[in-house]
């Protein structure tokens, strides 16, 4: 692990202390962990973000096999 330093307010160290003492947990953990939700909150948004970007970027296309059809036929051979 890397040491890092960060400030907080008074009341944001309250809040730590006192949700340390609830959960049992360290300061430190409680850190990392609200570290790692924020990174997975913003990576799921950029990923949505992503697909919405690349939605429909066919649809135009008049060379593709219709879905519908190539689903069906999929759906028929599965079941086989």
């Amino acid at each position: 692990m890397i040491r890092t330093q960060v400030y907080l307010t008074e009341e944001e160290q309250d809040g730590l202390r006192a949700l340390a003492s609830q959960t049992g947990k360290k300061q430190s953990q409680l850190v990392r962990d609200a570290i790692d939700r924020l990174i997975e909150k913003f990576s799921e948004h950029r990923r949505e973000a992503v697909l919405n970007e690349v939605a429909g970027m066919w649809k135009h296309r008049k060379d593709l096999s219709d879905p519908t059809v190539l689903r069906k036929e999929w759906d028929r051979n599965f079941n086989r």
